[in-house]
């Protein structure tokens, strides 16, 4: 855990709050000019910053990094009009707490259900950004074929189900998924379930119904949940009297553990460890995520209503900049490979584009439009057409 901004907190309700670590730094494996200071990432005594964690660091930081030169794009063409109907939401400060949740995740064999800002997530997790583009742009080649817009899209048979519009219902999708995996007999597969949840969504009914459900049955469930200050414009003391909204995990009887969202190398190891419990058989996790919206509800808000001292503050700080200044500290990256990194996401984004903007869109003649009433759109029907 890093010392003052992550906090590890036992909320199973069965053990007292394990003591803190010893405060002794001198076993860090970091090189000597790290800086442990405000503002800065605190690393864990003991982490290993010369091995794997280098290389998730490095992979999680590229995945943020095309989520945000994405959806900046996106952005552009909504602004521009005429290609994109329905509204575009971005993820913009919040892509280093949902991409450490996504790259912990195997696709095809846990499930992850991401929300409207979880785009590094669902990169980290393997969704091509075609994908995105498709659904965005409505062509017939999208996972929806053109039935849907901006992100009700998924892959279903790779355990990524289409996200619906009532945010707090959707953890109760991925606990149904996850029950009837264990109806069927395939625990032993320890699959997990992961998904988003905004302060806001914490507040619904039905989110309240799914996590109590959850912690009852045990099921290997993690939430992120992204502390980002405001549900659309309401401010977070007007939504919870709690203390924080760790509080809440406790009020389940599952284990919590609050983060700064935007600090990368804090967010991997949350939710490597949330991971981890779950996968093992500790039930439900929940790992929150302070951090700050960096952009409107969507790109039609100019989030006016936001209090400038957030922006100033610690929640304020930018994830890719902070990643970027974590990577220049090591030596695990290089001025020049940050800007070759950005370069190829860009490449990869223009090319995207390109291939969707030649594809047709859906043709009223040749759909029924009967929703998912056709076998041809049901994935694993013995009916299904060609792979899209």
């Amino acid at each position: 855990m890093c010392y003052g901004r992550f906090r590890n907190v036992a909320t199973d309700g069965l053990r007292p709050p394990a003591p803190p670590p010893p405060t002794n730094h001198s076993i860090l494996t970091t090189r000597t000019h790290a800086r442990i200071l405000e503002g800065q990432t605190v690393i864990v005594p003991g982490t290993d910053l010369t091995g794997a964690f280098r290389d998730q660091y490095t992979r999680t930081y590229r995945h943020m990094l095309l989520a945000r030169v994405l959806e900046d794009r996106l952005a552009a063409v909504y602004r521009a009009g005429g290609k994109i109907v329905g509204g575009v939401y971005v993820g913009r400060g919040q892509e280093a707490f949902s991409a450490a949740l996504g790259v912990q995740l195997r696709k095809g064999h846990d499930v992850y259900g991401p929300l409207i800002r979880d785009q590094a997530g669902r990169i980290a997790f393997g969704e091509p950004i075609l994908d995105a583009i498709r659904t965005y742009l409505g062509s017939i080649k999208g996972p929806m074929r053109g039935r849907d817009g901006n992100i009700h899209r998924g892959r279903p048979r790779e355990g990524m189900p289409p996200m619906i519009s009532h945010l707090g219902s959707f953890t109760a999708v991925i606990n149904g998924m996850l029950m009837a995996r264990r109806l069927q007999g395939r625990e032993a597969e320890r699959a997990v379930g992961g998904t988003g949840i905004g302060d806001g969504g914490l507040s619904t009914g039905a989110f309240h119904e799914a996590l109590n459900q959850a912690a009852v049955e045990r099921l290997p469930l993690v939430v992120a949940v992204a502390n980002n200050q405001y549900a659309y414009s309401t401010p977070t003391s007007r939504q919870f009297a709690c203390h924080d909204l760790i509080d809440r995990a406790r009020g389940y009887g599952v284990r919590g553990q609050v983060v700064d969202g935007t600090d990368l190398a804090a967010c991997l190891k949350a939710f490597t460890d949330a991971v981890q419990r779950a996968r093992a058989g500790e039930g439900p996790q929940v790992v929150i995520g302070k951090l700050l919206r960096l952009s409107g509800h969507g790109e039609h808000d100019d989030a006016s209503y936001v209090d400038p001292a957030l922006r100033k503050g610690q929640a304020g700080r930018d994830c890719l900049e902070v990643a970027q200044t974590f990577l220049l500290d090591q030596d695990w990256a290089t001025a020049a490979e940050l800007s070759a990194w950005q370069r190829e996401a860009e490449s990869e984004v223009d090319a995207a584009f390109a291939i969707v903007y030649r594809e047709a869109l859906p043709d009223p003649y040749q759909e029924s439009w009967q929703a998912l009433s056709r076998a041809d759109l049901v994935e694993g029907s013995s009916h299904a057409g060609p792979e899209l």
